[in-house]
């Protein structure tokens, strides 16, 4: 399993989270959060602005999922055919377990699910 935690404009988070949706991909973290990337913020006039605002969405999917979900992401996050600066980073990692706690269900990486005694 692998996380996905897709970081984007705020104007294209209803993009990506629709086509995650039609793509079969429901199940998104969406939280607000700021930052800069290496062009350091932008400066407008005499003013930088160093945090500027965007939207981190996480999803966890299957080993085999990763290429298609992260193009989907990246067609629906890239601004115009080339895409811009600005228009946000994808970062993969592993996820070692999972654990619903409505259920108590654990899922593993190995692709195990056993209940978890309460």
């Amino acid at each position: 399993m692998l996380m996905i935690k897709s970081i984007v404009r705020p104007d294209k988070v209803d993009n990506v989270m629709a086509a995650l949706m039609e793509a079969g991909f429901p199940a998104v973290t969406k939280i607000s959060v700021v930052g800069r990337g290496k062009q350091r913020g932008i400066k407008i006039g005499e003013i930088t602005y160093d945090e500027i605002p965007k939207e981190l969405l996480l999803t966890v999917v299957n080993d085999s999922d990763k290429d298609f979900v992260i193009r989907t992401v990246i067609r629906a996050a890239r601004t115009g055919d080339k895409g811009a600066y600005g228009d946000g980073k994808i970062f993969v990692s592993s996820v070692e377990e999972v654990y619903t706690i409505s259920s108590g269900i654990k899922e593993s990486a190995s692709g195990t699910v056993e209940e978890v005694k309460i």
